[in-house]
């Protein structure tokens, strides 16, 4: 798989969902600036309340890049924990917590780490605060006083993103883990006081040889989730 400028018109909208997973480990190949702005412009076609638009991107490469991910990892060692807001809530419930831990011990299946291995749990975290190897991280703000509509409008655009990269030769990892340490990200990104970083992602190309990345997580069945009415 390499990088594309235009988008291959071969790869469909269905493939693109359809195939989607979180990829855990990048190939160092660059991206080209401009293949990064095709896919956010065209990515902001998403729908948002009356054209409101309330998106801000902070896209990081190079030096910034490496930067951010050395003092964001020497918080996470240091326990500096500060989240932005709320993701889950105080107590999970089931299935919800059946379904989170069974992506927890399949990762952990896969890198062969132990229940009880807490220095190789660390250094799975810590692959998270490096995107995973990929060269370009983005980083979703906006403004702290948006309600609740602004969130869906924020992941209609997120979820274009990850629908466009495979037409373009590339892959992605919504990582909202970095939201955890707003504080260390804000140290080197000149996000504003009054916006709220809610996601960062992942952005390169697939490294398809790692193990990881084999990794395809279960949906449900429909009939778990969807009422019929009429």
């Amino acid at each position: 798989m390499t990088v594309s400028i235009r988008p291959d018109p071969g790869v469909s909208a269905f493939d693109a969902v359809a195939g989607r997973r979180s990829i855990r480990r990048f190939l160092p190949d660059p991206v080209p600036y401009a293949v990064v702005d095709n896919m956010l412009a065209t990515a902001s076609r998403a729908p948002s309340g009356q054209n409101m638009q309330p998106w801000l991107v902070h896209v990081v490469t190079g030096d910034t890049r490496a930067r951010l991910c050395s003092v964001v990892a020497d918080a996470v060692i240091a326990g500096e924990r500060s989240d932005e807001y709320a993701y889950f809530p105080a107590e999970i419930r089931e299935p919800y917590r059946a379904r989170r831990r069974k992506i927890g011990f399949d990762l952990f299946a896969i890198y062969g780490i132990g229940r009880d291995d807490l220095e190789g749990r660390q250094r799975v975290l810590l692959r998270n605060f490096d995107f995973f190897g990929a060269p370009v991280g983005l980083f979703f703000t906006m403004e702290r006083d948006w309600g609740y509509g602004a969130w869906i409008d924020m992941g209609n655009f997120m979820t274009n993103i990850m629908t466009l990269a495979p037409a373009f030769g590339l892959a992605t990892c919504p990582q909202q883990a970095w939201a955890e340490y707003g504080a260390a990200v804000r140290r080197v990104l000149p996000v504003p006081d009054d916006h709220v970083i809610v996601s960062g992602m992942a952005l390169g190309v697939p490294d398809l040889e790692a193990p990881v990345n084999a990794l395809v997580t279960e949906r449900v069945a429909t009939s778990a989730f969807v009422r019929h009415h009429g």
